[in-house]
């Protein structure tokens, strides 16, 4: 992949984690609204996914400028979107 495909890549990366933690303050902010208990469950499995996505942003933009695109991890993206997954849930489950 050339620079500037990597370059691209990093930064959808990022710009998903800055609607991440976009939402998380919304989040955050709902939470204060309902005097926080178990709404903050929400609020920190959403910020462990802006964190996870921001750190997947900066490998990958490393790795693909650096070396063969094969060579990313797949479980990085897996865990991100596991971590959505469980943000939705827990926002559907919790009353």
């Amino acid at each position: 992949m050339n620079g500037a495909q990597a370059q691209r890549t990093g930064l959808a990366w990022r710009r998903t984690a800055l609607a991440s933690a976009a939402c998380t303050l919304l989040l955050l902010h709902e939470a204060a609204s309902l005097h926080w208990g178990r709404a903050l469950i929400p609020v920190v499995l959403a910020a462990t996914t802006s964190v996870v996505l921001a750190a997947i942003a900066h490998h990958r933009e490393r790795t693909l400028a650096t070396t063969d695109p094969r060579a990313v991890n797949p479980a990085l993206p897996a865990v991100a979107s596991l971590l959505v997954s469980a943000t939705a849930l827990s926002l559907v489950l919790l009353p």
